[in-house]
Order: structure tokens, then C-alpha cells, then sequence
């Protein structure tokens, strides 16, 4: 997909009409979370809010690419793939952008199942059939040592922005929801069970632990070969779901994926 100017992290959308700045857009197996395996049609949107050391989508938050791509233009290369019925809106951060409350709509009236991938940190009124929540943990920010682009610039805003409990109980209470944790360790399991208890005070439905999902951190199969056994075992321990990474399992760290 052809490249243009990188959006502006902090904004909605600086995409003029029903547009957004889609980094890409394929036909694959979803990866991770409840509905791992099922083939779908991933929209990746470019920009994010957030800037995790370790993000898997470098040249959505990073260094953001994109072609615009009006919400037409999307729809319809979506109905271009006709054994797809899941589709899973992903970025990024795709939430930050307004027009994906548009798309979302659309897609809800052509009857597609919508995944949203999202931080967690930005609620639209949309109908969205899966909010798949990976809130942030401490682990992620990009401290100077970990900065992969810089010396920590981004650490701060990182920080104070990663958790919002109105927003997560808001979707909770809004959607079905899945709480996708990126683990790199042991030691984010206290952070993990302080975080949900925190939640489950934030919102008034039930979250049950089968709704909760440890992940290894990794953007490769080697990363992942040295914390899979780890993360599973955790997820034992504490009684919560294992969730792979299907798709790096089957095609490594390539793109389109």
C-alpha cells in the first residue's frame, strides 16, 4: 500500500470527510484473543496516542504511514474478500480517529462482525461486537533506556495517558469485551490483578476471568520462544486465558499479517 504524511498523534482525525489513514489492509487469520484463527479482513489505521517501546505496529505509532482511504474506498475492498465475515479494526490506535465510528456503522449495516483493537483509553458510541482491550502496563513505556527511536521523550505522556478506568468500565459496560495484557514477565502480574480489581470497581458488570488474556510479549518467534512457556504458565497460575500469537507463529514478523 502507497505511503503519504504521518498523522498527527494527538488529534481525532486530520483526514477532511469520511476518510481515514489506513497504514493496511488484508485478508488473514486473526491472531490473538477469544476468536484466534478465524479468517478476517484486518484494517491497520495509522496514529496513535500512545507509544509503547515494544509495539508491533512500528509504522503506525513510531513513524506512522498511511494512504487515505475514504470509508467507500474501504468498504468496498473489504466486500472484496467474500468468505470474510469478521472484520477487525486495528491499528495504532484506531479510535482516535472520528471517522472510524463511520466505518464501524457501515460495516454493522453490511452485517460484519467487528473486532476494535484498542489501548483502552478512547470510547466512541459504536456498535462494535468485540472491544479487544489491551490496556498498557508499566512495562510498556518507553523509558530512555527502552526508547527505540529517541531518549525517553515520550515516556511521560506515555505514562500519564496509558490507563483510563472510566474508559475501560465504559466499554465493559458498552460491549462484549476481551482485556488482552501484553506480559513480559512475572513481574507484571501484580500490576495485572491491581489493574482489574480497579476495573471491576469501575464499571457494573461482570468480568470474568475467562475474559482475561495474558500474552508473551514479541514481535518475533524467537522473542516469543522465550517467554511462551512463561505466559502460559502464568495464566495457570493465576487462573486466567492464554492467548497465542498466531500469526507470528505462522509467518514470523512479516507484514500483511
Amino acid at each position: 500500500m502507497p505511503v503519504s504524511s504521518t498523522p498527527d498523534e494527538q488529534s481525532a482525525d486530520n483526514v477532511e470527510g469520511a476518510a481515514l489513514p489506513v497504514n493496511e489492509l488484508f485478508y488473514s487469520l486473526q491472531g490473538e484473543g477469544k476468536l484466534t484463527g478465524t479468517p478476517s479482513v484486518f484494517i491497520r489505521t495509522s496514529g496513535c496516542n500512545l507509544r509503547c517501546w515494544f509495539c508491533d505496529s512500528y509504522h503506525t505509532s513510531w513513524e506512522p504511514t498511511h494512504a487515505t482511504m475514504s470509508v467507500d474506498e474501504i468498504v468496498e475492498e473489504v466486500q472484496s474478500h467474500a468468505d470474510a465475515d469478521h472484520v477487525v479494526l486495528t491499528g495504532g490506535e484506531p479510535l482516535i480517529h472520528d471517522e472510524a465510528v463511520t466505518l464501524l456503522e457501515r460495516l454493522d449495516d453490511l452485517g460484519y462482525h467487528t473486532t476494535v483493537e484498542t489501548n483502552g483509553t478512547i470510547h466512541r458510541d459504536a456498535p462494535i461486537d468485540l472491544a479487544s482491550i489491551s490496556p498498557k502496563l508499566a512495562s510498556s513505556t518507553p523509558t530512555a533506556e527502552k526508547d527505540p527511536k529517541g531518549d525517553g521523550e515520550w515516556a511521560d505522556r506515555h505514562e500519564n495517558r496509558r490507563i483510563d478506568l472510566d474508559t475501560l468500565g465504559q466499554f465493559v459496560d458498552d460491549c462484549d469485551t476481551q482485556l488482552k495484557f501484553v506480559v513480559t514477565g512475572p513481574d507484571d502480574m501484580p500490576e495485572i490483578e491491581s489493574l482489574l480489581a480497579d476495573i471491576r470497581t469501575a464499571t457494573s458488570s461482570h468480568i470474568p476471568d475467562s475474559d482475561v488474556l495474558l500474552m508473551p510479549e514479541g514481535t518475533t518467534r524467537d522473542e516469543l520462544d522465550n517467554r511462551r512457556k512463561e505466559v502460559a504458565n502464568l495464566a495457570m497460575e493465576y487462573g486466567y486465558r492464554y492467548t497465542p500469537r498466531l500469526h507470528v507463529d505462522l509467518w514470523n514478523d512479516a507484514p500483511e499479517t
